[in-house]
């Protein structure tokens, strides 16, 4: 990275932000990584869970127990649908808000049944299929699901670098299969990121969200629009920059607000100009 120095004092600037913990990692190209805080203190990752779920959701696709255009969910909805946050259904509960492929509703519910359905081909408990499909092989030794598949994980910042190493350069499953889940699905549609604001189009892959031209976000301007991540309500991230070479995971305990859409952007830029990006 250009300048590892100031770097390492953007990094330090999450110290200021009122959290009793606070972690954060920056990944370059040649899988160097500079980190901040305490790297095995154990997070609550909140929705950053849902793209570890979308990954197990994929793998098994490539292994013939999910289809990613078979029903799922409400009438006329698909894995697909679901995974894209397209299928109708609301933030929480079942009752489906529009018809599937029609508007981009961010949907907790939408993971968890995700969740069941891989439980259901898999026969074993989803906490059971993320370890063994997952957690264990990529070596997230300190990451543990402790309640919904939309939601649930706990773990350390060195299990997130490597959860996030995983999404850059994929070897649980193929890179043709990573490329469709980080591509835009359904696109041109209107949609509210929560907490952020409503976008159109708001642009969603596979589960990971896509930047594109969102703005304010809760990514920096100068991410590209082909950076995909997810964000937290915990006062976590992870996203993925695949123009600038870039990772970059922060988790916290203090949950998302107005603090983080002032703090989190800066902060990305801060990292993406200090890393000649």
């Amino acid at each position: 990275m250009t300048d590892d120095k100031s770097i390492e004092t953007i990094l330090e600037g999450i110290d200021g932000w009122s959290a009793e913990h606070a972690a954060a990692a920056i990944l370059g190209s040649s899988g160097e990584v500079i980190t901040r805080g305490d790297d095995t203190h154990r997070y609550r990752w909140a929705s950053v869970t849902k793209l570890v779920t979308a990954l197990a959701v994929l793998l098994a696709t490539e292994r013939d127990l999910v289809a990613l255009d078979e029903p799922a969910g409400p009438p006329g909805a698909t894995v697909r649908h679901l995974l894209a946050h397209t299928s109708g259904l609301p933030f929480e509960g079942r009752t489906t808000l529009a018809a599937p492929g029609t508007r981009r509703i961010y949907s907790n519910t939408a993971f968890d049944a995700l969740g069941a359905l891989l439980a259901e081909r898999a026969g074993l408990p989803f906490e059971t299929v993320l370890a063994e499909w997952i957690l264990e092989p990529l070596g997230m030794v300190n990451t543990q699901l402790l309640e919904r598949p939309s939601d649930g994980l706990h773990g350390s910042l060195v299990d997130l670098i490597a959860f996030a190493v995983e999404i850059g350069h994929p070897t649980l499953v193929s890179n043709r299969t990573l490329a469709t889940a980080t591509t835009v699905a359904f696109p041109d549609l209107v949609g509210v990121v929560p907490g952020v604001g409503r976008f159109d189009p708001c642009d969603w892959g596979l589960g990971f969200e896509i930047h594109d031209g969102k703005v304010p976000h809760w990514m920096g301007e100068r991410n590209s629009p082909e950076t995909f991540g997810h964000f937290g309500g915990a006062g976590t991230f992870v996203w993925v920059d695949p123009a600038a070479n870039l990772t970059v995971v922060l988790l916290t305990d203090r949950d998302f607000g107005g603090w983080a859409l002032q703090a989190w952007p800066a902060f990305s830029d801060a990292l993406l100009a200090a890393a000649g990006r």
